[in-house]
């Protein structure tokens, strides 16, 4: 394992934890928006996004072939990656307010299917998260810098 990959794979870890923290926010601001996106000419309303998370890893065919043939030395990546944002399709929440401009001819308005409860608690995740990564990237700063010190301070 190399100096810089416990600070590569926390730094990937804090990239990930800040766009899900960006999509958590965008789902809260949209909670409630009922015009999001026009589909076949009907409104639609905003539809939760979610950020799928996968291990760095180069476990090409390439790799593989290179380490099995001893030519190359195994080299392991460490950390996250984003490997899509995606629509939750679970179905839009429909609420009965007539007076709404939304409302259909029942009375009815379809809602976003952001629950604003499960988004807290994924906000406390990847908070949690960013801040475990940032004290990991601390620590493995603070070790390099007093291996370094070559006065004995």
């Amino acid at each position: 394992m190399g100096m810089f990959q416990g600070i590569d794979s926390s730094a990937s870890a804090l990239t990930a934890n800040r766009l899900r923290l960006d999509v958590i926010a965008a789902n809260l601001a949209n909670a409630e928006s009922t015009r999001a996106q026009m589909v076949n000419g009907v409104w639609q309303p905003y539809r939760r996004k979610m950020v799928d998370l996968a291990p760095k890893t180069n476990e090409s065919f390439d790799n593989f072939l290179q380490m099995a043939m001893g030519s190359v030395s195994p080299q392991v990546e460490q950390g996250v990656r984003v490997t899509a944002i995606r629509e939750d399709s679970t179905p839009f929440r429909r609420v009965y307010n007539p007076e709404h401009p939304d409302a259909d001819k029942d009375g009815y308005v379809f809602l976003p299917n952001v629950d604003t409860m499960k988004e807290m608690v994924d906000m406390i995740s990847a908070s949690r998260a960013y801040e475990a990564n940032v004290t990991a990237l601390n620590a493995a700063k603070s070790m390099m810098l007093k291996a370094l010190d070559i006065n004995g301070r």
